[in-house]
């Protein structure tokens, strides 16, 4: 089975659920909008922002939606997402995104990346807007944080910075190792699951960017949908698009709660 046939079967102009969508595309659910409303705010306070949530919970997807209404020519967006680099790479990274060349040394690189997140807006009229995604493998690189948002005797931040992160980060930053850096986190939010309402509509929503605006899946293939992805966006693109191909499989025209079971089965099987 090829993705045209699947198309074709369908009607799609599209294939459903993907992950190449413009922020304006974006479903609205009710943790989604908070959390776009709630970045936008550390952004425009200049402050540090911790956003958690399990795998899949569209934490990346806020970000980035957040973001994208933002002036480029006013803005300057830095996007880590590599845990592997360290603090060292994670200074390197924000000195070439600023055009600079990153000193070999961390000790002359530190501040280096000071120097220039300050001059970005002092000199440029810009500021800077680092965010930290998958951030519970960046052990070394929030150590340092602090360290970056205290610059002008702790009067202002130089930057933005939100961190994004899985459960676990939310935890560890209670430690008392990172005790400095939770007290300077000004935004707190957890990213939950989708309501089952809220997954039907996302799934309509999908489908009808597709091409489809009518009713494909039955009320209890949502219910199946919901209740394995727990309402985790991911998890419903995941099974939403294995149910379609299973009941492209039966050549039926509405997927059914038995072509949900035997997607919850294929996915969970892998």
């Amino acid at each position: 089975m090829s993705i045209e046939h699947l198309k074709s079967h369908w009607g799609f102009s599209r294939v459903p659920f993907s992950k190449e969508l413009a922020p304006s595309m974006f479903f609205s659910s009710r943790a989604h909008s908070e959390a776009v409303a709630r970045i936008s705010w550390c952004i425009e306070e200049r402050a540090l922002g911790l956003v958690t949530g399990e795998v899949g919970s569209g934490k990346s997807v806020a970000a980035r939606a957040a973001v994208s209404g933002l002036d480029s020519s006013r803005h300057t967006v830095i996007y880590l997402a590599n845990p592997a680099v360290g603090a060292r790479g994670m200074y390197a990274q924000m000195v070439q995104a600023l055009g600079g060349v990153p000193r070999f040394h961390k000790a002359a690189l530190i501040p280096q990346a000071m120097a220039a997140l300050a001059a970005e807006e002092a000199e440029w009229g810009r500021r800077v807007v680092v965010i930290l995604d998958e951030a519970q493998g960046m052990e070394e690189a929030l150590e340092e944080l602090r360290l970056l948002m205290a610059t002008d005797m702790d009067s202002k931040a130089a930057f933005s910075c939100l961190v994004l992160g899985q459960p676990t980060l939310r935890r560890r930053v209670r430690l008392g190792a990172y005790a400095a850096l939770n007290q300077r986190i000004a935004l707190r939010y957890v990213i939950e699951g989708m309501s089952k309402d809220e997954t039907g509509a996302y799934i309509s929503h999908h489908l009808k960017l597709a091409g489809r605006a009518d009713t494909i899946f039955a009320e209890a293939a949502v219910e199946v949908v919901h209740q394995v992805s727990r309402g985790l966006p991911r998890a419903v693109n995941n099974l939403a698009t294995q149910a379609l191909v299973a009941t492209y499989a039966e050549r039926k025209s509405i997927v059914d709660e038995a072509a949900a079971r035997m997607a919850a089965a294929e996915v969970d099987a892998e």
